[in-house]
């Protein structure tokens, strides 16, 4: 496909025909061009907020996405589920990785920043360094500019904490850092954030370095992720020992991660290294948080995120987080229910008990029940994760998806309320990987119908393995007269 402009995934000819469409049904070309490219974009570039502990960075990630999402609190260690957050500055989106989070006395100061700045840089596209202008620069911020130095990666210097022209100076002297202009900023404040944040774009690339896709020819990566100790380098392992290719090892961080190059099913792939392989930071009270940052960071590389789950103990909250988390990066997802071997009857009764109701969210990924220490069922690895890549790549075109909405809305039409029918009008599939949706109504459509709409999209196009995301715009009333 040629066409330069931001129609998502719709060639030229099917995006006139769309404009038109739109036009017709009275939507406004300006707010339907945003949704298209709103939905349509690819994976988003990814920036690393990092620095040592109460230097600002969860009052500065709140700055950035413009809401108090991110926990800011006294304490250290506050568990939070989330570590990833999207952001938009100027028109552009990008992702922010969060490092607030974690406990300050884990290993000692200096180990603990490294720590978590590590796996943080490890998966982001540029890094916003904060260092609190007021302190000025100490041995730690000096530890992690050698650590982001060793990383190549773009960094902007963020002096925080300069609320007035008095401040400016001490901003200054963080020229001696080496890394360029200090930016000050006062995060609690706003002020001289957007300044900051015209650098941050400067330095982001336009799409993350990770391309997805295999147009490369390059093999495609799984994330093999799941909560500690469920067995997931048991089960890399088993798979690596069947028939490796080769290890590569990626330098550039003093964790020097590794990513497997493994040939399954007469196929290569790349198992995206999560750290939970080579455990060499054991961190003990800090372990959740730890284990989200890994986590995240592997979900951002990779394409499938095989999700490990150990069957003989009860699906816990961690197990959801972890699956919400890959759901919400919006990644091909395969189930693999580890230690199967091990189940007795009753367990076994249970356990589907609780894939019922606990898993409902993902009742549409695919399914395997292996043993990562026999290496039972391995070879159903391989069919599910190449079913979920094709659901996740899967595109209805325009044409095909209105015919399919107009059956639909006509069979099932949406419920009337407050005397009138919101009824979809038409729409369009503006991005696959995951497969994104945008829908225009002649009214709010309610979170159920959604729901329905969603499940109606898989029963016909099929879509095992992904996440889908509908996006609903509705049109605006132009002065026109409704009769009730």
């Amino acid at each position: 496909m040629n066409d330069q402009h931001d129609h998502g995934a719709l060639g030229d000819a099917e995006y006139a025909e769309f404009m038109e469409l739109a036009a017709e049904e009275g939507f406004d070309v300006e707010d339907v061009e945003g949704a298209l490219e709103e939905a349509g974009h690819g994976p988003l570039p990814v920036l690393a907020v990092v620095g040592r502990p109460n230097v600002g960075k969860s009052t500065l990630v709140n700055r950035i996405i413009g809401r108090r999402e991110a926990v800011v609190e006294d304490k250290p260690g506050v568990t939070r589920d989330r570590v990833t957050y999207e952001a938009e500055w100027a028109g552009r989106r990008f992702k922010v990785v969060d490092t607030g989070g974690w406990e300050q006395d884990v290993l000692g100061l200096d180990a603990a920043v490294a720590a978590q700045a590590e796996y943080a840089i490890e998966s982001a596209d540029a890094v916003v360094f904060v260092v609190d202008a007021k302190v000025g620069a100490t041995d730690t911020d000096e530890a992690v500019v050698r650590l982001l130095r060793r990383a190549g990666k773009p960094v902007v210097l963020c002096a925080n904490k300069v609320d007035g022209q008095s401040g400016e100076s001490d901003a200054a002297s963080l020229w001696s850092l080496g890394l360029g202009l200090p930016h000050p900023v006062s995060s609690l404040h706003g002020r001289g954030t957007g300044d900051m944040l015209d650098a941050v774009l400067e330095a982001l690339p336009e799409a993350p370095s990770q391309t997805f896709g295999t147009a490369i020819g390059g093999p495609r990566r799984i994330a093999l992720i799941g909560r500690p100790n469920v067995g997931k380098s048991s089960l890399l392992n088993k798979v690596a020992k069947e028939d490796r290719v080769v290890v590569n090892e990626l330098a550039g961080t003093t964790r020097d991660p590794v990513d497997e190059l493994i040939q399954l099913g007469g196929v290569t792939w790349k198992f995206v290294d999560t750290a939970g392989i080579r455990k060499k930071v054991h961190l003990q009270q800090g372990a959740d948080y730890y284990a989200s940052l890994r986590t995240a960071a592997a979900v951002e590389k990779a394409e499938v995120a095989v999700i490990l789950i150990d069957s003989t103990e009860t699906i816990s909250v961690q197990d959801q987080r972890i699956i919400t988390m890959a759901v919400e990066a919006g990644r091909a997802i395969v189930i693999a229910y580890n230690k199967w071997d091990e189940l007795d009857e009753e367990r076994r009764y249970y356990l589907e008990r609780e894939i019922e109701t606990e898993m409902q969210q993902v009742a549409w990924a695919p399914r395997v029940n292996v043993s990562a220490l026999t290496g039972r069922h391995m070879e159903k690895l391989v069919p599910a994760i190449e079913t979920a890549l094709a659901g996740w790549e899967t595109r209805v075109p325009t044409g095909r998806l209105n015919a399919f909405l107009g059956e639909v809305v006509a069979a099932h039409p949406h419920p009337i309320r407050g005397g009138k029918q919101p009824r979809i009008l038409f729409g369009t599939q503006a991005g696959s990987k995951p497969p994104r949706f945008v829908l225009f109504a002649s009214g709010f459509l309610e979170h159920g119908y959604r729901r329905f709409i969603e499940r109606r999209l898989r029963e016909e196009f099929g879509f095992a393995g992904t996440p889908i995301h509908i996006s609903v715009r509705v049109r605006e009333k132009r002065g026109a007269q409704y009769k009730k």
